[in-house]
């Protein structure tokens, strides 16, 4: 009979918490490029809405401005539930139970000399501080009460040595004479290579001395004088910050109080030294601060100063985070400060702002323009267009019209395959999906010879065609600022953008121009339209806008005219003789005049004329209806939301003929 034993291992699996998650998906960057340029459209500079994207954050990603109220959350806390008196009322604790001890054992006591010190106990100063003072050199009859009173100064000397040393409060409890002389030397050699420092001299060799002597009392284990000094000021900084924020009479207990820690004066002063020194060194930290705790939780004078260490720590990453100084840069927030402060998740966000930040750059989706201002790069404005594009195809599909991959009907192939895509009517590229699935089971391991191949939907690819004929075409936006007054400024450049990209990609024969018209016209591309910001400016020259248009349509005799006008009001603005912009509400009739006639030539011209009418203007309306009834166009009054998708639309109409 064979026995048999098995073993079994238990496996734990916990929250990751070594960085940033390995197993998260990539950044986002089209999102985030959407929003980006959706401020940009509403007039926001880029970069001021990538500030605005990294303020608010994405989904699932926390923003600056959530942290930073995190981090005001934080701080309040601190200050809220936390109070200055710990020590003070530690020490006025063990001194009224030396007090009782000692006047116990008095009783007990018959001689002269009993009832004398019952007068002098007796008549103690009232001030916690005096009282310790006064009693400095009594001779204590109760070993529980002279030991009570030796704890006073033991820990006097470790609560402010705590206040400029991590540590000092537990690693000296208990301290013998030994331990006290100790730090009195580490703190004479402290001043002497801070001294040094602040000379300007070399203190490699005396840095490398002191910290083989006194090493234990630092263990963060600083490599040279500098990070000695950058740990030792902020501490000291924050035990001065401690003291000014102490009342008036605190401030008088704590300096007569200080005088007897260890039992010697000698500690206080140096101190004091070192903390000059540390000043002198970093004049640049808060040394003047203070701060206004009211809670009911009391701090020890080592406890607090790290408190104001923390509050200082917090000031500092609400600063980074609010990025409102100059040359601000989200590489300034201390990730590792975060993370003491507010968790590892904060650092792990902030760490992945900055990424995207760093993302976008890298990828080139901005760029200098000739002003020297920052702007959207043609890259990105492709992968805004395409954005664009895909919402108002969505829109297209709803009602039964497949806008975005029409650029193959009746169309002739151009050599090049894409995936494809839903909604594509392309033929199939047969010997490319084919080769997409051998590859695609060959890397998976899963190939088989004389196996039959099995295809997936992403190994689909089709033959991309173009239309046979070639439009010159002129989108017309009305840049007046009553349509930034009536929300149709954005509506009216995602109309361009989407447009813009729907030619560029798909009907690369066709030929736009876009032309802005306010009180004057004038040629943009789409990456100035974007950003570009509504002006107080009154005035509606559509005259101005079809002499521009002719000259784009002149420019393409062989292609076909296609003019598309986005407004919402009547001309009020034209060209007079001289080239001047000639202004006037109601429409002056000479500008009426002007503007028919030039809607006559473009006619002549055999362009297909679409008007699409924002608004319920009745003047609008009426001018608009009967100028298309006189040039046989057409006339389209869509909402603001359904601009992009009746233009798109209107044009993929036209090309269908």
């Amino acid at each position: 009979m064979v026995e048999r034993s098995s073993r079994f291992h238990r496996s734990r699996y916990e929250k990751y918490r070594g960085g940033p998650d390995p197993l998260a998906p990539p950044l986002d960057l089209r999102e985030a490029l959407d929003e980006i340029g959706a401020d940009v459209m509403a007039g926001t500079s880029p970069q001021r809405a990538l500030r605005e994207l990294l303020r608010r954050g994405t989904d699932g990603m926390r923003g600056l401005d959530e942290l930073r109220e995190q981090i005001s959350r934080r701080r309040n806390e601190l200050l809220k539930k936390r109070n200055l008196d710990g020590t003070f009322a530690e020490i006025r604790e063990l001194l009224d139970r030396a007090v009782l001890e000692e006047r116990k054992q008095l009783a007990r006591d018959l001689d002269d000399d009993a009832r004398f010190a019952e007068m002098q106990i007796g008549n103690l100063p009232p001030s916690t501080a005096a009282a310790v003072n006064e009693l400095a050199e009594y001779d204590w009859r109760s070993p529980s009460a002279r030991a009570d009173y030796e704890k006073i100064r033991d820990l006097l000397g470790r609560e402010l040595l705590e206040q400029r040393f991590a540590g000092m409060k537990e690693a000296l409890e208990g301290a013998d004479e030994s331990d006290r002389q100790a730090i009195t030397d580490m703190l004479a050699d402290l001043n002497d290579l801070l001294a040094k420092h602040n000379r300007g001299e070399d203190t490699t060799e005396a840095f490398d001395e002191f910290m083989a002597k006194h090493g234990q009392f630092f263990p963060e284990n600083p490599a040279d004088t500098a990070e000695l000094v950058e740990s030792l000021a902020k501490r000291s900084a924050a035990a001065q910050q401690f003291y000014n924020s102490l009342s008036p009479e605190q401030r008088a207990e704590l300096d007569q109080l200080s005088q007897q820690a260890f039992g010697s004066p000698e500690l206080m002063a140096a101190l004091a030294g070192v903390d000059a020194q540390l000043q002198m060194a970093r004049p640049d930290l808060d040394w003047d601060g203070s701060q206004g705790f009211s809670g009911d939780q009391p701090m020890g004078f080592g406890e607090a100063a790290a408190a104001m260490a923390d509050l200082a720590e917090l000031d500092q990453l609400g600063e980074a985070m609010s990025q409102q100084y100059a040359g601000a840069d989200l590489a300034d927030i201390d990730l590792e400060a975060l993370a003491r402060q507010l968790g590892p998740q904060a650092a792990v966000d902030a760490r992945t702002l900055q990424r995207l930040e760093q993302a976008l750059r890298d990828q080139g989706f901005f760029e200098r323009g000739v002003d020297g201002e920052l702007r959207l790069s043609p890259k990105a404005m492709r992968q805004l267009g395409q954005s664009v594009l895909a919402d108002i195809a969505d829109r297209l599909t709803g009602r039964g019209e497949r806008a975005t991959r029409q650029s193959g009907r009746l169309g002739e192939p151009t050599g090049a395959t894409r995936e494809w895509a839903f909604g594509d009517t392309e033929p199939w590229d047969v010997s490319r999906t084919i080769t997409n699935a051998v590859m695609r089971e060959a890397s998976a391991g899963e190939f088989r010879a004389g196996r039959p191949v099995r295809l997936d939907i992403s190994d689909v690819e089709i033959t991309e065609t173009e239309a046979r004929s070639q439009a010159a075409v002129v989108l017309l936006v009305d840049t007046s600022f009553s349509m930034e007054m009536e929300g149709r400024w954005t509506p009216m450049k995602r109309t361009a953008i989407a447009l813009n990209h729907l030619i560029s990609t798909r009907f690369r024969t066709d030929e736009l121009e876009i032309i802005a018209f306010g009180r004057e016209a004038r040629t943009i591309d789409v990456g100035e339209l974007a950003g570009l910001s509504p002006r107080m400016e009154q005035g509606t020259n559509l005259h101005h806008a079809l002499l521009l248009a002719q000259r784009h349509l002149r420019r393409h005799p062989n292609a076909t005219p296609v003019v598309l006008i986005v407004t919402d009001g009547e001309p009020t603005a034209h060209l007079d003789p001289s080239g001047h912009p000639f202004f006037f509400y109601p429409p002056h009739p000479e500008t009426i005049g002007l503007t028919v006639a030039e809607l006559d030539h473009v006619a002549r011209m055999g362009a297909q004329v679409t008007i699409f009418r924002l608004g319920e203007d009745p003047g609008l309306a009426m001018f608009i209806d009967n100028v298309a009834r006189r040039i046989g166009g057409r006339v389209v009054a869509p909402d603001v939301d359904g601009l992009g998708a009746a233009v798109v639309g209107d044009y993929l109409r036209g090309r269908r003929g």
